[in-house]
C-alpha cells in the first residue's frame, strides 16, 4: 500500500505589520528627537517597511515633501487627482515635483466606472460629500496603499480640534502611519518654507489656508481654525482617509510633546 502523502497548503501571512503596541514604542524612541534627526533614521535604516508619502499638495506639502526628498527622492509620493482641483493645485504640483527632484510621483485617479456609476454628473460633491471623497479618495487611496507598509503624512496637531491630539505615529488597518510634522507650530512652518526657499501654494495668500477638491474649499478668515473652510456648511471634518484622532492608549505618554 502506498504511503499517502499528506500536503500542507500554502498560505500567506495576512496578518496586520503594525500594531498600537508598535505606535507607542516608536513614539517612546523617537520622542524629543527633531524632525530631521528622525526621518533620517527612518529612511536610512530602512524601520518602516515600504514607505508612501501621501500629498495633497495642498497649502503646506512643500515642507513635508522637502524634508523626505532631502534625505531620499526616491520615496513614492501619491497624489489623490481627485477631478475636482484647483487648476492651481495641479500646476503647483508640477512646480514641487520639478524643484524638489521627485523622483516617484503618483497621480491616483477614481475608477471609472464606479465614477459613471455613482457620479456621472460630477455633483456627488453637493449632496453626498462624504460619498463623493470615497469615490475620489478613500478607495483609490486604499487600493494604492496595499503594497506598503507605511504612510508619511502633513497632519500637523494645531490644524484642527479634531487633530489636536495627534501623535507622530499611529496605526490604521494594520499600517502605519507616520506624521512627521504634529508638533510643528504655524510660525515653524513659515520660517522653513522662507529658509529652504519654498513656493506657496498660490492660493494662501487668496484665504485658503487648508486646500483640497474646489467645491468644498472655502476661504478662512483671520482667527478662524486653519481647516474651518473645508465642507463649510457640513458635519464633516475629514475627506475619510484620515479619522477624527483620540489619544494612544498610554496614559497620555504620547500627547503631542515631542
Amino acid at each position: 500500500m502506498a504511503e499517502q502523502i499528506v500536503r500542507t497548503p500554502d498560505r500567506i501571512d495576512a496578518a496586520p505589520r503594525y500594531s498600537e503596541t508598535d505606535a507607542i514604542r516608536l513614539n517612546h524612541m523617537f520622542r524629543g528627537r527633531d524632525t530631521v534627526e528622525m526621518l533620517e533614521i527612518l529612511l536610512k535604516e530602512n524601520m518602516l517597511g515600504d514607505v508612501a508619502i501621501v500629498s495633497s499638495f495642498g497649502a503646506e506639502s512643500a515642507i513635508l515633501l522637502h524634508l523626505i526628498a532631502s534625505i531620499d527622492p526616491t520615496v513614492p509620493v501619491l497624489f489623490l487627482d481627485t477631478g475636482k482641483h484647483f487648476p492651481e493645485t495641479i500646476t503647483y504640483k508640477e512646480e514641487l515635483r520639478q524643484q524638489l527632484g521627485l523622483q516617484d510621483l503618483r497621480d491616483l485617479k477614481p475608477d471609472a466606472d464606479l465614477l459613471q456609476q455613482k457620479d456621472g454628473n460630477g455633483l456627488r460633491w453637493s449632496y453626498d460629500p462624504d460619498g463623493c471623497c470615497e469615490i475620489r479618495k478613500v478607495l483609490p487611496l486604499k487600493q494604492a496603499l496595499a503594497g506598503f507598509d507605511a504612510q508619511f503624512t502633513g497632519r500637523k496637531a494645531f490644524q484642527s480640534s479634531t487633530r489636536s491630539a495627534l501623535p507622530r505615529f499611529e496605526v490604521e488597518d494594520g499600517r502605519l502611519k507616520v506624521n512627521p510634522l504634529a508638533d510643528w507650530s504655524k510660525e515653524r512652518l513659515d520660517a522653513y518654507m522662507v529658509e529652504n526657499n519654498l513656493p506657496a501654494h498660490p492660493l494662501v495668500e487668496l484665504g485658503y489656508p487648508s486646500i483640497g477638491c474646489s467645491p468644498c474649499t472655502s476661504k478662512v478668515a483671520p482667527g478662524e481654525d486653519p481647516r474651518s473652510g473645508r465642507w463649510k456648511g457640513w458635519d464633516k471634518t475629514e475627506c475619510g482617509i484620515h479619522t477624527a484622532v483620540t489619544p494612544l492608549d498610554d496614559d497620555g505618554a504620547n500627547d503631542p510633546v515631542f
